[in-house]
């Protein structure tokens, strides 16, 4: 939920969420069926949208548990539901047909006909594959101009076509498919040879550390988001919902600013001050043989979270320590209002009980410190490294 609140907060016009079942991120904490009413109802006053994402590809015996899941997304007004699995959308258009139906990238949509088949079984929207370029995405959109489409701007990606990955299952007893993917394609690998009648393993090496030919780079189409909208479509998403939210609010919000006022270098710069793996455009400029990431870990952002601010009175800001900082520090400001970017000298620094101290030690201790700007709730600062 306060994720939820954090990507509205800096600029988000809709969310996409998960129940405690059919969703594709089991790991994640989720919402129960309590929270999607508070998480929708939330949103609705915001005038912002929830989408909810019962995309794994069911078994016989989910459809009980399906049905009673749509029905409940129907009651509540859900602004629409995430599906790939075709009897899932049968079941969904006869159970609850006022539900609008968003075609999950899992479902692979990789050219017109197959968007115009789903916008003939009932969904108004489309979340493409990520393999696509602009021109075959302006091609859908002009084949079939009534039926929205969504794509991928940012964020992690699947080695597997739009995600359909089984090395979890193999590997590890778990289905990517059903929610319960392991990532194993970020892991180390090594080959045998199985003709030469040797059997001693061989390390694959791009560098000391070995190499990680199934790892992903992380997508970034901040710079195309006007290309993007010209070929037709109309939401951009962020992956992003096992993230943290110091990411969620860094990307959010400088997608929010490049929405609202074009790309500036500056802007793509934000995109650097969170950890992240090196950047593709993937495939949407045409053919890439650059999306694999060599390395094992992501690269650290340039910037550090320092504090989630609860509020300023009196010339003082009220913040929760996230990491350690002390008397002097030059801190940063993340805020989706106008003092984004201004830069706070730690001074006059007390602890939760308003005793003068010089070192934020505390771990989600409540600190004051002298603040020129009116900071809000909700509002992040950062130090630059």
């Amino acid at each position: 939920m306060q994720k939820l609140k954090i990507a509205f907060y800096y600029g988000a016009d809709a969310v996409y969420l998960g129940g405690k079942a059919f969703s594709l991120r089991s790991f994640s904490d989720n919402f129960t069926d309590k929270e999607l009413e508070e998480g929708i109802s939330y949103a609705r006053n915001l005038g912002k949208k929830v989408y909810v994402c019962a995309n794994i590809f069911a078994k016989n015996d989910d459809f009980s548990a399906l049905e009673r899941h749509f029905r409940l997304l129907s009651e509540l007004k859900a602004d629409g539901v995430l599906i790939s699995d075709l009897g899932a959308l049968r079941l969904c258009k006869r159970v609850a047909p006022d539900l609008p139906v968003h075609i999950s990238t899992q479902a692979n949509t990789l050219n017109r006909e197959t968007a115009a088949m789903y916008r003939d079984l009932g969904a108004v929207r489309v979340v493409l594959a990520r393999e696509l370029s602009l021109k075959e995405i302006a091609q859908i959109h002009a084949f079939v101009p009534e039926l929205e489409l969504e794509a991928f701007v940012h964020g992690a990606m699947c080695i597997s076509y739009s995600g359909r990955c089984l090395l979890s299952d193999y590997l590890d007893g778990r289905q990517s498919n059903r929610g319960e993917c392991v990532q194993a394609c970020r892991w180390r690998y090594r080959i045998q040879s199985a003709e030469s009648g040797k059997k001693e393993w061989y390390d694959i090496e791009e560098d000391g550390r070995g190499t990680y030919l199934l790892n992903s780079r992380d997508l970034n189409m901040s710079r195309y988001l006007t290309e993007l909208k010209e070929a037709g479509v109309c939401s951009f998403k962020i992956e992003g919902r096992m993230k943290s939210e110091y990411y969620l609010a860094t990307v959010v919000n400088a997608y929010r600013r490049i929405l609202d006022g074009g790309y500036s270098e500056a802007l793509g710069e934000e995109l650097n001050c969170c950890a992240r793996r090196p950047y593709t455009t993937a495939y949407m400029l045409g053919e890439n043989r650059r999306t694999e990431d060599y390395s094992n870990a992501p690269a650290e952002g340039k910037c550090v979270y320092i504090a989630n601010v609860l509020g300023s009175e009196a010339g003082r800001v009220l913040v929760e320590m996230r990491n350690r900082f002390r008397e002097g520090d030059r801190l940063e400001i993340l805020s989706p209002h106008a003092d984004f970017g201004k830069e706070i000298a730690v001074e006059e620094l007390w602890d939760g009980n308003g005793v003068p101290c010089t070192d934020a030690k505390l771990v989600q201790g409540n600190y004051s410190f002298a603040c020129p700007y009116p900071l809000q709730a909700g509002d992040m600062l950062r130090r630059r490294d």
